[in-house]
């Protein structure tokens, strides 16, 4: 499929997530297997964001609103390969 006829189905993954929703499953991920402490990772909105950088609203890396094309291939190309076990760049 051509790039420009490509959908991006990985943000749809994450949309009946909230951001604590998602920033709590981080912090399970990511905490060391044994570890005593409580571990909590939070995010800035996406609207805190917005307001934070007025004039820079690239959001793509924290929404997976990939603007262009070849960004939609690339997050594509990505999640196969973790669906995969592939270890590798999707470019």
């Amino acid at each position: 499929l051509p790039k420009e006829e490509m959908v991006n189905y990985v943000q749809d993954i994450y949309s009946p997530f909230t951001a604590d929703e998602i920033s709590t499953k981080i912090s399970q991920l990511l905490t060391p297997e044994g570890t005593n402490a409580e571990v909590e990772i939070i995010y800035q909105s996406i609207s805190d964001l917005h307001a934070s950088c007025p004039d820079h609203l690239g959001d793509w890396y924290f929404t997976g609103n990939y603007p262009t094309p070849g960004g939609v291939k690339v997050v594509n190309k990505s999640f196969m390969n973790y669906m995969e076990g592939k270890n590798k760049r999707a470019y």
